[in-house]
């Protein structure tokens, strides 16, 4: 919760009908006394259901607790700039810096960011097959070479006596060129292992953010929608893992 510095005699807190102290905001543009507020969420969660205490809206303890208030003016944010991710109040939408760039109201963004996000996590899911299979290939063809570590620590061995050459001749050159494949296979099986792993987590990571998303996570949302490329995880998806 963010202090409202100045308050004014017209704001009045709806729960003790008294000026406002220390005022704060929820995300629903509604302001009350900091102590106010917290004893409304304290008795609140009791029952497991918080709502704004003026106009019944559900939200999440973060939500209720977390005050919106600029910093800059000490007014109620309303919009949030996509281009510098930040929460303005009407104040910063009439500065030079805002004129050129693009503004949601909260509710547009929220609503707005929480669809990319879901629509980003369910192609992710859906896309996350190709490697999978991918490290399926990769394991038969590991499997094909039809050699194991004893196989290759034979060859090391032999590789140490005097008539390693002769001995060597005695064996399948194919033998010996999938002998050399090994360690690249073993490493493009545990890449892609790697990939399927990082790709789940991001996945869980929108998805979580999608649920968990107001006013205050908004810049993390936009943030993750770019930091967060699947294709760095496992370029092989290049031509069915784009970002939307």
């Amino acid at each position: 919760m963010f202090p409202l510095h100045k308050n004014s005699q017209e704001d009045i807190c709806p729960i003790c009908l008294d000026p406002l102290k220390e005022a704060v905001s929820t995300d629903c543009s509604h302001l009350f006394c900091r102590m106010c507020l917290t004893q409304h969420m304290d008795k609140a969660s009791v029952s497991g259901v918080l709502s704004c205490p003026v106009c019944r809206k559900p939200c999440s303890e973060g939500v209720l607790g977390d005050g919106y208030i600029c910093y800059s003016h000490q007014k109620k944010v309303c919009s949030f700039c996509e281009t510098s991710r930040h929460l303005l109040c009407v104040e910063c939408l009439k500065s030079p810096e805002h004129q050129s760039h693009t503004e949601l109201s909260i509710e547009n963004a929220i609503s707005h960011y929480k669809e990319r996000l879901t629509r980003r996590s369910r192609k992710l899911r859906k896309d996350m097959g190709d490697p999978q299979r991918l490290k399926a290939q990769e394991e038969e063809m590991l499997q094909a070479l039809q050699v194991d570590w004893e196989s290759h620590r034979l060859r090391a061995e032999l590789q140490n006596q005097d008539q390693t050459k002769e001995q060597l001749k005695t064996l399948p050159q194919h033998w010996l060129d999938q002998q050399e494949d090994l360690p690249a296979e073993v490493a493009k099986i545990f890449n892609f292992s790697e990939a399927v792993t990082q790709l789940s987590l991001l996945a869980s990571d929108l998805e979580r953010m999608a649920r968990e998303l107001d006013a205050s996570t908004l810049k993390d949302a936009s943030d993750l929608l770019d930091r967060y490329d699947p294709l760095s995880l496992c370029p092989t998806l290049e031509y069915t893992c784009r970002p939307t």
